[in-house]
């Protein structure tokens, strides 16, 4: 998800960037208003933050010379929703852009549609189907880190058939070439990132049952707000 600095080309670039906008505005909007009605969320807010860009920023090497990264937002998402997770993804993509050299600033936009936007709402929409469904927390958790680190890198695989179609069999073609780089390396990431989501959240729950409580993370059903999880409290 880390499109380097000037690698698609000027239209590309800005169309992306207009598409992820509204959802980072939009995810703003989430965030100001999650830290004024409750800012003892603060921290796990952080904590979300931090998550994803640590884990963003690991570079394992792919094939063809490329490199592959988990993306950390599953998480995120599944604690305060996709909004939320649109702004600490963009400031995370942001901040390695600058610091790091991964990805770039005229490549932001579609960055941050692929990890930011897309995969946080993969992984979320898995994790509420599978809870909804009766699946145990745990198993949803995985499930959903799964979806929101593999679609990231889907989407990331049409971006760049997109900008540089085969010669020969076009879109089609290059879409295949890239997204089949992609996958020897990603498939197991997506694992191995689904299986430490499930570690930190099982940490969370000793230490932090609380506020996962009321975030609405042990309803198996829909979110129904702030006051009926706190009086629910139930661990499905």
């Amino acid at each position: 998800m880390h499109i380097a600095e000037g690698f698609l080309p000027p239209a590309h670039a800005i169309a992306w960037g207009v598409a992820s906008a509204p959802f980072v505005v939009h995810g703003v909007r989430s965030l100001t208003r999650e830290v004024r009605e409750n800012p003892e969320s603060t921290l796990l807010l952080g904590a979300a933050g931090a998550f994803t860009f640590v884990l963003s920023a690991l570079k394992l090497p792919s094939v063809t010379g490329s490199c592959s990264h988990p993306t950390g937002t599953g998480l995120g998402a599944i604690l305060f929703r996709p909004p939320i997770m649109a702004v600490l993804g963009t400031i995370t993509l942001l901040f390695q852009a600058l610091l790091l050299a991964h990805g770039g600033l005229t490549t932001l936009g579609a960055n941050v549609f692929s990890m930011a936007i897309v995969g946080p709402w993969a992984g979320y929409a898995l994790y509420r189907v599978l809870r909804r469904c009766g699946v145990p927390l745990m198993t949803a958790v995985f499930f959903g880190a799964f979806a929101a680190d593999l679609s990231t890198y889907c989407v990331t695989s049409v971006q760049l058939a997109l900008a540089f179609p085969d010669p020969g069999s076009g879109f089609l073609g290059a879409l295949g070439k890239f997204g089949s780089i992609f996958a020897v390396t990603q498939v197991p990431l997506a694992v191995s990132e689904g299986l430490l989501t499930v570690l930190v959240m099982r940490l969370l729950v000793q230490s932090s049952k609380g506020e996962l409580t009321r975030l609405g993370v042990f309803l198996s059903g829909k979110r129904t707000g702030t006051k009926t999880a706190e009086k629910t409290g139930a661990v499905a």
